[in-house]
Order: structure tokens, then sequence, then C-alpha cells
């Protein structure tokens, strides 16, 4: 996916999870933030972060923003819409007889349903901005939502699904993606639940440009 109007900035602060101020050409500007997460190692005072233009004049904010500069390591894409997206244009590419967002599934809807042949796929997708040393981390704050979503697989594990996590790790130089049992022990326990049920991993890595995100390979989890 390319982001049309992009421009960068200087990142200030963030007064809460849904602004921050950024000094864009000499003026501070108060931005939407497109990540309502933690990102405290992402978003430091003094960073470079990229803006999308958004022309909404209904809109009390006129930039988005979408990318952040690590030091060490490169842009990180924080664009928490940007995952589902990528996916959905990689599996276009990857010879699937049928592919379905948000598909209905029991009570919940599910990220993507996939056929190829008579095997039947449902994939819940979450994006990784969090690293240590290179390994990346998920979720960087509780989320209820995301054991949910690990419960449900496994419930269709045991259905006929082949159900699949998809990690799209919205940065340079990190392979893998491990559960953050300090943050949230929930989703870890849910996690490691799965897997054991069946469920598939796997790594979606990707190229990350200050206007750009696209995956560039798929590796599955090893036991």
């Amino acid at each position: 996916m390319k982001y049309q109007d992009t421009v960068i900035g200087i990142f200030r602060d963030r007064p809460n999870r849904f602004i921050a101020h950024v000094e864009v050409a000499g003026v501070l500007e108060t931005v939407h933030v497109k990540n309502t997460g933690r990102c405290k190692e992402l978003l430091i005072p003094g960073v470079e972060v990229v803006l999308e233009v958004v022309d909404k004049p209904e809109r009390k904010t006129k930039f988005d923003l979408i990318a952040v500069k690590k030091a060490g390591l490169g842009w990180v894409n924080m664009d928490s819409q940007a995952p589902n997206k990528v996916v959905g244009e990689w599996l276009a590419t990857q010879g699937y007889d049928y592919v379905k967002s948000e598909f209905k599934y029991g009570n919940s809807r599910v990220d993507f349903y996939m056929e190829k042949g008579d095997k039947k796929f449902l994939m819940e997708i979450k994006g990784c901005t969090l690293e240590v040393n290179k390994q990346g981390y998920f979720p960087d704050a509780p989320t209820s939502r995301g054991t949910k979503h690990l419960h449900e697989l496994t419930l269709a594990q045991g259905q006929g699904y082949q159900g699949v996590i998809g990690f799209v790790i919205q940065m340079p130089g990190v392979e893998t993606v491990l559960p953050n049992e300090v943050t949230d022990k929930e989703f870890t326990k849910a996690y490691y639940e799965a897997i054991a049920a069946g469920v598939k991993v796997v790594f979606f890595h990707c190229r990350v440009e200050p206007d750009e995100l696209v995956i560039v390979d798929e590796v599955e989890r090893k036991n």
C-alpha cells in the first residue's frame, strides 16, 4: 500500500492516545495518531515522523501520523489500519480460489477467510511495532480483543478450518514475533493454546518506506 501525500515532521509530545503534537516546517501541528497502542519506545520527543495529509474539511486535524524513524532500526510503520490492507494485497497474489475480508464466523468477524481447493482458512491479522534487540513482540498493551480472536481460531480449528495468526512486522530487521507475556499473560496463554490446537502462525516481512508498506514474504513459525 502506498500513501498519496506525506510530509516529514518532528514529534514533540502525545497528550493522549489519539493525538500528538508534531512540528512541520516550523509550525506545531496537532495530528491524529493512527495507532492507539502505547508506542512509548517509538514516540520519543525529537524523532522524525511521517504524516499523511488528510484532505477532509470536516476533520479537526489535517494530518495522520503513520510512521516513525527508530534509531538503529529505520522506519517503523505504526498505522494500525495498514496490516489488513497489505495482507489483502498479498493474499490476492497467493493463488487462493477465494478470499473474503471481514468474514462472519459465529458472533464475530474474522479478518480473512480463504479457500484453496478443499481447504478452508480463517486468518486473524496483528500488526507488530514493538521491537527489542531485533525481536518483535505483541501486544504492546493488554488486548482482551486479541485474546478473544485467538480463542475463536482455536474453536474454528476443531471445526474443519485451518486457523492462522498472521503477524505483519511493520519494520525492517525483525524476523519473528513473540507474545509479550510481561504485558499480557492472557494473550500469551491463548497464543500457545491455539498453537497446541493446530493453529498456524505466520510472519509477514515488510519493506517499509516513509510513504509505503509492502509485504515481501511470508514465513511460517517453526515449532
